[in-house]
């Protein structure tokens, strides 16, 4: 049976991570779609040395924009949206393949992702409850939000779960991640300005602490020993800069040049978890 499945896999200076996404995929792929918004690492050449992907090109203005953009270029009526920082498990590409064999009964699949910090697997915390929609039909399903934490709406509302994981190396090292940070919480405090939100002062000193004991006590990371700590830290701070860039641009005494303009785009992004209740940076 011919497949029905078109994955694409939206990129920017993925050197590193593109060959292993691509080989995950080629079992269940009918059409790897590569989706470049201006790599200057050698990326392009990787994939054209791999064979068998089609490129498209565009600059990158945020993740959903980006991705609704390379949807309908897709050519089967089935999607699944891969970063390239993340991996298809065997046992999950079975699933997917079987699901797609006996005709679906839902338009769009969540699928829960395994995290990894530095080379260590984090099971508990805000990164064990991570999921994302990654496979959906093409026609009916488009990112919502113009952040980098956008997520698919599907119109017929028709969403089921998969029952394995996606493999996510969501950092490599504390620079990459940090730099992500940045932009993220940039991102986030420009939309809450633009919206008109004002900063809040309990926010700004809670907003942190709470993060840190949700993820490492409430929800276990403690478990996951110090790499749990780190990604729980981390949560923390990343809470606490979102209402620091808020207040920021409400307070700064010169507020036009309160934050540098931000970076072009990273898509490790994906990563990712992209909702406010759970964040893995790096997708979405």
């Amino acid at each position: 049976m011919e497949s029905l499945l078109t994955v694409i896999i939206p990129c920017k200076d993925e050197r590193a991570n593109i060959s292993s996404c691509v080989a995950s995929v080629r079992s269940i792929a009918g059409e790897i779609l590569v989706a470049d918004s201006g790599s200057t690492d050698g990326t392009l050449d990787v994939v054209r040395g791999l064979g068998g992907c089609r490129t498209i090109q565009r600059e990158y203005v945020y993740s959903g924009d980006f991705k609704n953009w390379a949807i309908p270029q897709a050519i089967h009526p089935w999607i699944l949206l891969l970063d390239a920082d993340e991996r298809v498990p065997a046992e999950l590409a079975r699933e997917i393949e079987q699901l797609l064999r006996g005709g679906p009964s839902q338009d769009a699949y969540w699928t829960y992702r395994t995290n990894h910090f530095l080379g260590h697997r984090i099971r508990y915390g805000d990164w064990g409850r991570d999921k994302v929609i990654r496979l959906f039909r093409r026609d009916i399903s488009r990112y919502t939000g113009d952040t980098d934490h956008a997520e698919i709406s599907v119109r017929t509302g028709k969403v089921g779960v998969l029952r394995h994981r996606l493999e996510h190396y969501s950092a490599r090292h504390y620079d990459q991640y940090l730099a992500k940070l940045r932009r993220y919480t940039t991102l986030q405090a420009e939309r809450w300005h633009a919206a008109g939100l004002r900063s809040n002062p309990w926010r700004l000193m809670l907003g942190g602490p709470f993060r840190f004991l949700r993820s490492y006590v409430l929800r276990l990371g403690f478990l996951d020993g110090v790499a749990g700590f780190h990604v729980s830290m981390l949560m923390a701070i990343y809470a606490y800069w979102k209402q620091v860039r808020l207040w920021e641009l409400q307070h700064a005494a010169n507020p036009s040049n309160a934050m540098e303009p931000t970076e072009p785009h990273d898509t490790v992004a994906t990563s990712h978890e992209q909702h406010e209740s759970g964040v893995v940076l790096g997708t979405r």
